[in-house]
């Protein structure tokens, strides 16, 4: 696993935020398009970025699932223990280097409060 992060641009920090908005879930795709509101075009080449240096891991659904639905296979994502947190300190260094306050929900919890 790399210790570089990705570049943190726009959509790199809003893929993370849709992925830090609750750790433990997972969502597929079309969610995380609609959440981070972006085409897939732009999402999926950043959730292969951020699978490859471990920030994201992923699995596909059952089979069965898909077929009792009839639609697509779906491919979940979630984001690891490791990788939110770097996505809070990588995001909040990008906040910090354009000269805006840090989001609180960046912040470790006992400084939060």
């Amino acid at each position: 696993m790399k210790s570089n992060g990705p570049r943190m641009t726009m959509p790199t920090q809003a893929v993370l935020r849709a992925l830090l908005n609750d750790p433990a879930r997972e969502r597929y795709g079309l969610e995380l398009c609609e959440q981070a509101e972006m085409p897939s075009g732009t999402l999926y080449p950043i959730l292969a970025r951020l699978e490859q240096i471990g920030w994201v891991e992923s699995r596909w659904e059952d089979p069965e699932t898909h077929v009792a639905e009839g639609r697509p296979r779906r491919r979940y994502y979630r984001i690891t223990a490791h990788g939110a947190e770097q996505a809070r300190d990588a995001i909040a260094r990008a906040y910090r280097s354009r000269s805006q306050a840090v989001p609180a929900w960046l912040l470790p919890s006992e400084a939060a409060s």
